[in-house]
């Protein structure tokens, strides 16, 4: 409430006053918003002007100034007063609303160019994430079965943690005890091998090291060198593809032409069979070596580029399946290196070599021996033809790159593999050609089914639409693929494993039927493919869904026809 004097005053001046501090506030709003955006506002000259003029008005033409306090001065000053203040406060109101007008616009266009931009990264995002989702579907798991994983943690293989712990000291000692059990003179998987006492000079030399050394290196400058086509992989769900060259017949050409010309120069070659179990050893300690190292080096990888079914966060699983699922050092894949090149190309050289220990030792080449060098040897050349199939399959996609695959690519395979080869040495076993006939018929039986089911598969992957498959059947899939149900396809879900197990059996069948031993291979490779097939069957459901359903319907016979 007002005082009584300043009510006594007055009712013009009280309007003028009012009026006059009206004014000042919109002057005070436009300067204050003058000054947020950088500019002089023209409300700041009205207020000049309005001093100036009320000054001016106060002095009237024939009135002295010391009669101020006149009625009339006052009332005449009061009316100019007013006047002027609602002129003023008209301009500045006007100037304010003009500045609001001029700040407006910019405020809005930043604002609807900044809602641009948002909407803009939120749609590269959508379709980053779309992408990553479509190119993962191979080795992520469905939303359902991730939250299954959340639930009821993570899924297992080989019995889990305990049983992937018992297969690390279990691998390595199946690869000994199978071969102590086959030398000189016995061959029984019944007697319990001999050791030797001192195990330290039976088993490690460094000699022996530096030589398996040696052929590892070597094969990994024969897979540098710019020969032979380089070629894609698989999607990764990282996003984009990896290059591969793709060198390995070459590799294995140049492996046995060296071969044959350190047997040309007299070069003690036959070391290599001397010193079977160092070798052994060597294989055994490098690889593990390199099991370890690449597991530490996957705890600094990017996630992504991690393996699904090795990332539990168990360290023993993961140290057995493997964490990374594409290791490199450059160019160079480990992965894909190691899974054909020095345990498979080694696996043949040993055997050539076992030839010539046999010819140095009978002067005779035995037709065992060789029959199933040729057949083995075949059958490496033919993987290494066909290199680039390799990179569909499970190994390559799905599984990491650990314990598992590095054992058994660089000291599973070479040291077990050769088994019958060195059982036909050990023991000078031969068989007559009216047997070694029909085992050479079985074998190119199986290879055949072999080749003509993978070459079927290539062909229909590579290009569905060619003419070879107008007259076949074929399921649709969600992803835009077709699943072939005519031809070798039709006759059982893995006719390659089919030609496999018969291919395995014939290069027993060289050893005789007296000994149970030598048949480890086909034996063994059955329980593998039996468990591969399980594992892939798992896979192509996750990823073709009620396709595959009715490929299964279609199609009931999983490896073998009318039995399993």
């Amino acid at each position: 409430m007002s005082s009584p004097k300043k009510s006594s005053k007055s009712p013009a001046r009280n309007r003028t006053r009012g009026r006059s501090t009206s004014a000042s506030r919109s002057t005070k709003t436009a300067r204050s918003r003058s000054r947020s955006s950088g500019r002089k506002p023209k409300a700041v000259v009205s207020e000049v002007v309005e001093v100036k003029e009320t000054k001016v008005a106060a002095r009237s033409p024939g009135r002295p100034q010391g009669s101020s306090k006149s009625p009339t001065r006052a009332g005449s000053r009061a009316t100019t007063i007013t006047k002027k203040s609602i002129i003023t406060e008209t301009y500045a109101t006007t100037s304010a609303n003009q500045e609001q007008a001029s700040v407006t616009p910019v405020r809005t266009s930043s604002r609807i160019s900044s809602l641009i931009e948002k909407e803009k990264e939120e749609s590269s995002r959508i379709r980053e994430q779309m992408k990553s989702e479509m190119l993962s579907t191979i080795t992520t798991p469905p939303p359902k079965e991730k939250a299954q994983l959340k639930e009821n943690g993570p899924k297992y293989e080989f019995m889990g943690p305990i049983g992937t712990f018992l297969l690390i000291f279990l691998l390595p000692l199946t690869v000994y005890y199978v071969n102590l059990a086959c030398r000189k003179g016995h061959c029984s998987v019944l007697e319990i091998p001999t050791i030797p006492k001192n195990l330290v000079a039976a088993f490690i030399e460094p000699e022996s090291m530096f030589i398996y050394l040696a052929w590892f290196f070597f094969q990994v400058i024969l897979a540098l060198l710019p020969v032979g086509p380089v070629v894609y992989g698989q999607p990764l769900a990282s996003g984009g593809k990896l290059k591969y060259r793709c060198n390995g017949f070459f590799a294995l050409v140049t492996s046995l032409l060296s071969l044959g010309a350190a047997i040309y120069f007299k070069c003690p070659v036959t070391k290599v069979t001397d010193k079977f179990f160092k070798l052994m050893t060597s294989a055994v300690i490098f690889s593990t070596i390199l099991s370890v190292a690449l597991y530490i080096s996957s705890r600094f990888v990017n996630p992504k580029k991690l393996a699904s079914g090795g990332n539990t966060g168990n360290v023993i699983y993961d140290f057995f399946i493997g964490r990374e699922l594409n290791p490199r050092i450059g160019s160079l894949d480990l992965k894909f290196f190691c899974e054909l090149r020095p345990g498979l190309i080694g696996w043949v050289v040993m055997d050539w070599i076992m030839v010539y220990k046999a010819f140095q030792d009978t002067g005779s080449f035995p037709p065992n021996l060789v029959l199933v060098t040729v057949f083995q040897t075949l059958y490496v050349a033919d993987a290494l033809w066909f290199e680039s199939s390799i990179l569909t399959t499970m190994d390559i996609i799905h599984d990491g790159f650990g314990f598992m695959l590095a054992f058994g690519d660089l000291a599973w395979v070479p040291f077990l593999y050769s088994l019958q080869p060195r059982f036909l040495l050990e023991t000078k076993f031969v068989l007559p050609w009216y047997c070694l006939a029909p085992i050479a018929l079985l074998n190119l039986v199986g290879y055949s089914i072999f080749r003509l089911s993978n070459s079927q598969k290539n062909k229909f992957r590579n290009d569905p639409k060619d003419p070879v498959f107008s007259g076949m059947d074929v399921i649709p899939t969600q992803s835009g693929k077709k699943l072939l149900v005519s031809g070798w396809w039709g006759i059982c879900r893995k006719p390659n494993y089919l030609g496999d197990l018969i291919m395995a059996f014939s290069w027993s069948l060289t050893t005789g039927l007296t000994h149970i031993l030598p048949y480890f291979y086909p034996l063994y490779f059955l329980v593998l493919l039996v468990h591969r097939e399980r594992r892939d069957n798992e896979q192509c459901k996750k990823k073709y869904g009620s396709s595959w359903d009715r490929y299964c319907e279609r199609v009931p016979y999983k490896i073998f026809p009318y039995i399993y």
